[in-house]
């Protein structure tokens, strides 16, 4: 093994001796990956492709002592630290160029007490982990819509699902968790214990320690649920979406709703005629009894003359991986969103004429109808401040070739432009590009300086900077660290 360089705190290049990542590699259960292994270019890999990046070392880790020894030996060194858990968020910070990564992917335990309704998940655990685990039991915690997203990442930045407007996000049902700050303390994190770090957590990122266990909240789900897609061809559109608004004014908190604009794939129930062609996809999930569901559900299908629809009683575990063969890892994406407290007309039209140039057949643009028993906490009660979000729109740019980066990233910079004043200026940190440093304040509002106090509080010289990062206050008569 050979002598390393890295990235320090202060982005100066150093060495590391190979006696000492070798003594690293002894402590740490899975062991390490250097530049010089095999296995190095597939254990940096995450799912956005676009992110290429070469860390310094990657330290797997399989329990807590684990990840305690990575942070000490990144102390020591003063290395840059990025934290890697699902690997899924769109910026790509859990692997950072000359950095040490805390790559805890393989802790993907989830364990249900059904009696109690609660669920403790690792860090490494994906969306369908948890799902199966918890749908044996007939239960369920509000999570995303890709089976392949990291329930950490999802979680420390707020999470959203089609259970959402039923029991809140996906913070709303974190009761617990354990934490190992940077000075490598265990902190168990509750509303009891810790409660700074405890609301910190909750929507503020990876920003104070990083989490090796979650505690959540349960609820009865299924194992049936009401769900499927209703598809509309690209000359309704207009129509369509405006009854959907209508519609999503007064719904059942039981029932979501999603708009999605794109080109229509190759499914079984829609024309051949209609396939790579625009189209409006509603996506919808009724949590309650499957009647019920197709009760609330059914105006969907009056919004105009429908392409297509396949509806009906569907696993909700199952649901939960319907998107994942668009959503699959290994492509390039560049992702722009707002959130909207209403949707005039004004906005849906720009939102079409940007559907109507889709720079590429992967690409689309998806409204998430939100509100609910999201909207019902107060925005003071988390760093999650858009609890007035009805919508979330995610300006979703995918695609393959590189050449194509430019042609991409403009379509969806130039549709976030125009939509801004619509939208109501926060954001959704779980959807913040690597490029948008400068939205992390607004999407924190008022919480922001509170968050700030907290970071100072654990993690003063700011180790864990690659996420979407908050600075810790300025000390008195001092600066921030950047």
């Amino acid at each position: 093994m050979q002598s390393l360089n890295y990235l320090t705190l202060d982005r100066d290049v150093r060495q590391v001796r190979a006696e000492d990542v070798q003594a690293l590699a002894a402590r740490i259960s899975g062991g390490v990956v250097t530049p010089a292994d095999a296995a190095y270019d597939e254990a940096r890999k995450i799912w956005n492709a676009q992110v290429d990046r070469r860390p310094a070392l990657i330290a797997r880790c399989m329990n807590g002592a684990d990840v305690q020894a990575a942070l000490a030996f990144a102390r020591t060194h003063r290395m840059l630290v990025s934290v890697r858990g699902g690997g899924h968020h769109i910026a790509g910070n859990a692997v950072g160029e000359g950095a040490l990564v805390v790559d805890m992917s393989a802790m993907r335990g989830v364990e249900v007490d059904a009696d109690r309704r609660t669920a403790r998940v690792q860090p490494g655990a994906l969306l369908g982990d948890f799902d199966r685990a918890a749908q044996a039991h007939g239960l369920a915690t509000p999570l995303g819509i890709n089976s392949t997203t990291g329930v950490a990442g999802l979680t420390l930045g707020g999470g959203f699902g089609w259970l959402t407007r039923r029991h809140g996000l996906t913070i709303d049902n974190l009761i617990g968790a354990t934490v190992v700050t940077p000075d490598g303390e265990v902190r168990t994190a509750s509303a009891r214990s810790e409660p700074d770090l405890f609301w910190a957590i909750r929507g503020g990122g990876g920003n104070f320690g990083v989490v090796t266990s979650f505690d959540f909240q349960l609820h009865p789900v299924g194992p049936e649920v009401y769900a499927g897609l209703v598809v509309y061809p690209f000359d309704q559109a207009r129509q369509v979406l405006k009854a959907w608004r209508d519609f999503t004014a007064d719904a059942p908190d039981e029932l979501s709703v999603w708009a999605v604009l794109r080109k229509a794939p190759p499914l079984p129930f829609l024309p051949e005629s209609s396939h790579g062609k625009e189209v409006v996809v509603f996506a919808l999930m009724h949590c309650g009894s499957v009647d019920a569901g197709q009760r609330a559900a059914a105006p969907v299908l009056e919004f105009g003359n429908a392409l297509g629809s396949h509806l009906g009683p569907t696993p909700y575990a199952g649901f939960q991986t319907a998107f994942d063969p668009l959503l699959a890892p290994g492509a390039r994406n560049y992702w722009k969103s707002h959130n909207f407290s209403r949707l005039d007309d004004a906005a849906l039209d720009l939102m079409l004429a940007a559907a109507g140039s889709l720079p590429g057949p992967e690409c689309e643009i998806f409204i998430a109808q939100l509100g609910g028993a999201m909207g019902r906490i107060a925005a003071a009660d988390t760093p999650f401040v858009g609890r007035d979000a009805r919508y979330i729109m995610n300006v979703h740019g995918r695609w393959s070739a590189p050449a194509d980066d430019a042609k991409v990233r403009d379509w969806a910079r130039r549709t976030f432009t125009q939509l801004a004043p619509h939208a109501t200026g926060n954001g959704y940190v779980n959807f913040l590009s690597e490029d948008e440093g400068e939205r992390v304040a607004a999407s924190y509002g008022r919480n922001h300086a509170r968050l700030q106090q907290i970071k100072q509080r654990f993690d003063p010289e700011n180790m864990l900077r690659l996420n979407i990062n908050i600075e810790p206050a300025a000390a008195p008569g001092g600066k921030g660290v950047s």
